[in-house]
């Protein structure tokens, strides 16, 4: 499944060997898999911290674990350790992390919440917000959940006519409009609470 090199490893070992802790190991998992904003986290793992679910990688005097749900992303991935002057730099390579952009045949489903995913939510990250997808209805109405900063926010109209549903429609043409089914009254952290301000999605 992963591909560690022996340099990697050697590397690996040296910092185990430092912690000595009995029994060490490293744990490997895929934050925000299928998304351009995915990345692998790497850090130390006792063997009390295993859940159960993780794959094994048996390297020569240690071992590294697999988030469960990280395995998919991991498929053909390769670690190595590059040495420079400053010491050296840990590569990870893992071609499927970001996973693929849907084909235009694919259902219009797949292809909106890959705009979300892939466009939208990173944009209104930054205001400390995120949408979901609830439904795309028969004719062609998408129906979100904002959370988050965008939970009662003030300007979420704005986000949701000038950036969301124009974005959408751009990337995903059946779309025929985008509506908003969150209880913004409920928000308990909004961004803009009702004063005015530019959209989180430009």
């Amino acid at each position: 499944m992963i591909e560690i090199s022996e340099r990697a490893q050697d590397h690996f070992r040296k910092l185990i060997a430092q912690q000595q802790i009995e029994g060490l190991g490293i744990r490997l998992r895929v934050e925000k898999g299928g998304t351009p904003a995915a990345s692998c986290e790497l850090e130390f793992c006792e063997p009390s911290e295993l859940r159960g679910d993780e794959w094994t990688v048996e390297c020569h005097g240690f071992e590294v674990h697999v988030d469960g749900d990280s395995v998919s992303w991991l498929e053909g991935a390769s670690i190595d350790f590059e040495p420079d002057a400053t010491g050296g730099l840990l590569n990870i390579r893992a071609p499927r992390i970001k996973g693929e952009v849907p084909s235009e045949e694919a259902g219009i489903v797949e292809r909106v919440r890959y705009v979300i995913e892939a466009t939208i939510n990173p944009q209104i990250a930054s205001h400390g917000g995120r949408v979901s997808l609830l439904e795309v209805t028969a004719d062609g109405v998408v129906v979100l959940q904002f959370g988050g900063g965008c939970h009662g926010c003030g300007m979420v109209d704005v986000t949701l006519k000038n950036g969301i549903e124009k974005t959408l429609r751009e990337q995903v043409p059946e779309i025929t409009a985008v509506r908003d089914a969150t209880d913004h009254s409920s928000g308990e952290n909004p961004y803009y609470e009702g004063r005015k301000g530019a959209s989180a999605v430009s």
